[in-house]
């Protein structure tokens, strides 16, 4: 069961998160095997998850024979969470609780949420005092901050190839953008 300490808006900078300044682009996804990479996944767990939809692929689905996953950002952040709250013992029925409260929210807001869990119940904090009056009642015993697994990502995902939800435009990790949009205008 996921428990708000607070519903405390909190506004990060984007520039602290992502060093060009801008969110992800929301059509810009990574495929699966790279997803597993960025988040620290096996293939066998991505593919279980997506199955039984407890983290699918929000820009695009397998369907059918040869085709690919794609996942945003925030998908992976999403697995990149899971893989922590699995890692110290918490119950798939509960991670999947958490997910579902975590998948209304935008990436920016996820920014600003620190989860706790004492094995059982995970909880979810906004701020210092949240933290300080969850502490203070006897709760929780680890704390996974969302945004470190965030800044983790982001240090990373530049290292995998990305493509756009329609298939074009893939970048690979060696290519700048001056190549890019070269490439671009000669295929388009």
């Amino acid at each position: 069961m996921v428990e708000n300490a607070s519903r405390l808006d909190t506004d990060v900078e984007q520039a602290e998160l992502f060093p060009d300044a801008a969110l992800p682009d929301e059509l810009v996804g990574y495929r699966g095997r790279a997803a597993c990479q960025i988040a620290g996944i096996t293939y066998r767990q991505l593919d279980y998850w997506a199955r039984t939809e407890l983290v699918e692929p929000s820009i695009r689905l397998a369907e059918g024979s040869g085709s690919q996953r794609l996942y945003s950002f925030k998908d992976m952040l999403v697995l990149k969470v899971v893989k922590r709250l699995l890692d110290a013992g918490v119950s798939l029925h509960n991670i999947r609780i958490a997910v579902d409260h975590l998948r209304g929210r935008g990436v920016r807001d996820l920014a600003g949420v620190t989860l706790f869990s004492d094995g059982t119940t995970v909880y979810e904090c906004t701020s210092a005092e949240d933290v300080v009056d969850l502490l203070r009642g006897g709760q929780g015993v680890f704390g996974i901050a969302v945004s470190g697994a965030m800044r983790e990502i982001t240090g990373t995902i530049h290292d995998f190839p990305a493509e756009r939800a329609d298939g074009s435009g893939v970048r690979t990790p060696d290519e700048d953008e001056l190549s890019r949009k070269r490439r671009d205008r000669q295929t388009g």
